[in-house]
Order: C-alpha cells, then sequence, then structure tokens
C-alpha cells in the first residue's frame, strides 16, 4: 500500500473537500495539520511517503529536498503552476509532479475585500463598535479614485474590471504589458512611475520571479501619494518588507491591506502585526471552499489515475501545461 501525506492542512479540512473513497485500500493516508520550515526536519517526516501532496508554496521542494526523499514517486501541488518545486529535479530523481484546478477569482474577490476595509476602515470600527463606542473614523470613497493595477493577468482583469464597474479611473503597468491588453479591461497604459505616483490603491498581481523579487522598494514607496493605500494579495517578496515597514511607521503612505509576507506563517512578533494603518490577512486570497474541492479532489484524481497506469495533470518544468 503506497503512503500519501497531504502537507500543511493548517484548518483541518482536507478530508472533508473531497471524497477519498477511489483510494481506499490502496492508499494510506496521514494529514499534517502543523508547518514545519526547516528543510531536514521535513525529509525526516516525509522518508516513509511514496505521495506526497502539498499546498500552494507552504511547502517549497527544491532540488536539496528531493535528493533527501529517496521513496518518493509522486508529488501533487494544488494548482497547475507552483514556481516552488524544482520540477526538473523531481524528474532527475524520478518523482512526477501533477497539479490540480484551480480558481483565481477567490484573489480578485479578497483584493476588493481588502480595499473596502482600507477605505472605509472596516476593521478598526468593527472592533470600536463591538467595545461600545460609535463612528470613529472618516473613510474615502472609491469613485473617480485612482486604481493602479500591476499586472493584468487573470486576476488583475478581475480586479481591473470591478474597479471600472465602482466608477474609479484604471490604470495599469507591468514590464511586458500593452496598450491593446489594457484596451480590453478599460485601463490605461502607465509607466512604473506613473503608476505609483498617481495611484490612490495601488494592487499588486504578479508572479514571484527573480524579476519581480524586491521589485517594490523604498523609492519606490516614497514616489506614492500620502493618502495612498498599496494592496498585495500576490506573494510578500514583490514588496521589500523592511522597507514597507518603515513606510506605514513612518506614514509615508496611507496605509496597506497585505495578505502574503516574506516569511510565513507570519511571526509572532513580527511588526506588521502590530501597525494600526493596514489590514493584515493570512494568506487568505486563494482560500475558498470551492478551490479546496478543487485541490483535494484533483489529487485524488491525479493518484488514482497514477495508480491505474495513466498520469494527467503532469507539470512541466517552469511551463506548466495548465495555468493556475
Amino acid at each position: 500500500m503506497k503512503k500519501l501525506a497531504i502537507l500543511d492542512d493548517y484548518q483541518d479540512v482536507a478530508m472533508d473537500m473531497a471524497d477519498w473513497s477511489p483510494l481506499a485500500g490502496d492508499v494510506e493516508i496521514t494529514v499534517f495539520n502543523d508547518h514545519l520550515s526547516d528543510e531536514d526536519a521535513v525529509a525526516e517526516r516525509l522518508k516513509p511517503f511514496e505521495l506526497v501532496m502539498i499546498m500552494r508554496e507552504r511547502t517549497p521542494f527544491p532540488r536539496s529536498l528531493f535528493e533527501k526523499l529517496p521513496n518518493l514517486e509522486h508529488l501533487i501541488s494544488s494548482g497547475m503552476r507552483n514556481l516552488s518545486v524544482d520540477v526538473d529535479a523531481a524528474g532527475d530523481n524520478g518523482v512526477i509532479c501533477t497539479g490540480t484546478p484551480s480558481l483565481g477569482y477567490p484573489t480578485a474577490e479578497l483584493t476588493w475585500g481588502l480595499i473596502h476595509s482600507l477605505a472605509r476602515h472596516v476593521p478598526l470600527e468593527d472592533r470600536e463598535t463591538r467595545a461600545g463606542a460609535w463612528q470613529k473614523t472618516v473613510g474615502v470613497g472609491l469613485r473617480d479614485k485612482v486604481l493602479g493595477v500591476m499586472g493584468l493577468g487573470r486576476i488583475g482583469v478581475d480586479v481591473a474590471r470591478v474597479g471600472i464597474a465602482t466608477g474609479m479611473q484604471v490604470i495599469a503597468w507591468s514590464e511586458n504589458l500593452t496598450q491593446d491588453k489594457c484596451d480590453e479591461v478599460g485601463a490605461r497604459l502607465v509607466t512604473k512611475e506613473e503608476l505609483l505616483e498617481q495611484s490612490d490603491f495601488l494592487t499588486i498581481h504578479l508572479l514571484l520571479s527573480d524579476r519581480t523579487r524586491g521589485l517594490i522598494q523604498a523609492d519606490d514607496l516614497a514616489r506614492m501619494k500620502p493618502s495612498a493605500f498599496i494592496i498585495n494579495t500576490s506573494r510578500g517578496p514583490i514588496i521589500d518588507e523592511p522597507a514597507l515597514i518603515n513606510a506605514l511607521q513612518n506614514r509615508k503612505i496611507g496605509g496597506a491591506g497585505i495578505d502574503v509576507f516574506e516569511v510565513e506563517p507570519l511571526p509572532l512578533d513580527h511588526p506588521l502585526r502590530d501597525m494600526p494603518n493596514m489590514v493584515i490577512m493570512p494568506h487568505l486570497g486563494y482560500v475558498t471552499v470551492e478551490n479546496y474541492q478543487n485541490w483535494y479532489g484533483g489529487t485524488v484524481e491525479n493518484v488514482r489515475s497514477w495508480l491505474d497506469g495513466k498520469t494527467i495533470n503532469q507539470m512541466s518544468g517552469r511551463n506548466p501545461t495548465t495555468p493556475g
């Protein structure tokens, strides 16, 4: 019987999000709810397992980890794109990597939750009202404000369209973005500098790569309006975290809505936990029942097909077969 490890099930819901019965009798499933950051500890935990299912980039799989897992045969990732997995190294070590169907719109929806929360001070007013206070802040409206979208991919397009429907002026930039792409959603193409200087709400929707890591530095944040808000539901390292902390502490920008961080889970003593001018979330952009059902259900399908001698949804290098 094969052994399957399901990693980083923070909410302890994996077994409820899919019908695992197609694997009964062939696969023994072990679910881990805690997170291990140390690679050697991860390797020690996973030594007995031939199959491992990972949740996004919570536990990266570089070449060095594959080399420590001689029993591993099949790695399943939620989503069809996971740049924390060295798929080429997996192949070199005889491991098949597969992915699962994924939805983009939950992240776009959470982005708008953060925008509204920042504009109308929703978390603070909720706390104050529960404590007996009444109307402690004055919010800002969104109509006619400038929404800057950094990256017009699948998620960025969804965010931009809501901005237009809200009556905002939408501008956009990324390194290879064209005006034709902007015209498809009604956005105006600008330079990176113009995006930073003109946006009232700047939202990031880029993949993390060598090119985008540290894309927003202290001098970029200094270009923003003192009243502007920055929202990141993509990946934490796109913004230089010390620079963001400094900008928030010194009120150089109006605030931030952050769902992603350099280190996750966020350390208990991290300064971003205590910033009053931000809305903070524990990387929930993709966390919906619909996505979890796709991912865990897809895991069942991938494993069952693999056991039956047919590999489906295989990931290949840095260019997976299906966007996720």
